[in-house]
């Protein structure tokens, strides 16, 4: 009799156990920006839910712990970085983190702070702009394209201000942390924000800034933010309908009627 219920209490363990893991498996954990990512993953979260997957989006206010998060495997994905930014973190952190999807890109800005014409850009003016190394390079290449610098062409997307061989107008570039620059706007003549930022701040690269990147540009595709997993993931069938969900109508459509050419779908 013993032996029995312990083989009936060992088979309803395993079956408990198969159970988890099955609804385990069915679940999705995303880490995202406030702004805009993880209110896409909101839409894509009803369109999951119709194929059976659960989406859970945890928030992050950086750029450094959703990488690590996501290395940790505490993480199925995050979702708010580019390209370049990823394979910059990857080189200086030893992370294996890569690409699944690219899904929107968003304009960097070029937004008046104290002053609120370009014309009225004065000698020695102070421009802040972000200070992670690709950003920086990005925010550098928007003021080159502006008229307002010049850099060295070799320096490419890791440009930083050493690499600015043309400054007629002497302006101070001032480096912030990228979450930091929409806040600073009363305390600078101008700055180059990022996109995620300028939204949660109340900004429209698409109607307050004074130059933008455009969809055309580099940045379009260079700079398009991504679905980022752990590098042997790629086959995980439920990213794959992570994948589906952020490519659907249904966000494209959101994302084009939510942001009015502040986030730019790409699919």
């Amino acid at each position: 009799m013993k032996k029995l219920i312990s083989a009936l209490l060992i088979s309803t363990l395993t079956l408990t156990v198969f159970a988890g893991c099955a609804k385990d498996s069915k679940k999705i954990v995303v880490g995202a920006s406030p702004t805009p990512h993880s209110e896409i993953l909101a839409v894509a979260k009803e369109v999951l839910k119709e194929k059976g997957y659960e989406l859970e989006i945890k928030e992050f206010t950086d750029y450094v712990q959703p990488n690590l998060t996501l290395e940790n495997k505490e993480l199925d994905a995050n979702y708010f970085q580019h390209q370049p930014y990823l394979d910059d973190f990857n080189a200086k952190n030893k992370t294996n983190i890569v690409s699944a999807a690219a899904v929107h890109y968003e304009p960097l800005g070029f937004y008046p702070g104290k002053v609120k014409k370009l014309e009225e850009l004065a000698d020695g003016a102070t421009i802040a702009v972000p200070n992670d190394t690709t950003n920086e390079a990005r925010a550098l290449l928007l003021l080159e394209t502006i008229g307002l610098i010049k850099v060295n062409p070799d320096a490419g997307l890791n440009a930083t201000i050493n690499d600015i061989t043309e400054n007629p107008k002497n302006i101070k570039i001032q480096e912030l942390e990228a979450a930091q620059i929409a806040r600073s706007l009363a305390d600078v003549d101008f700055a180059v924000i990022n996109g995620n930022y300028a939204i949660q701040a109340g900004l429209n690269a698409a109607t307050d800034a004074l130059v933008k990147e455009e969809k055309e540009s580099l940045a379009a595709t260079t700079f398009a933010n991504i679905l980022a997993i752990r590098k042997g993931d790629e086959n995980r069938e439920e990213l794959k309908a992570l994948i589906d969900a952020l490519k659907s109508e249904e966000v494209k459509k959101f994302i084009e009627e939510k942001y009015q050419g502040a986030v730019v779908p790409i699919f």
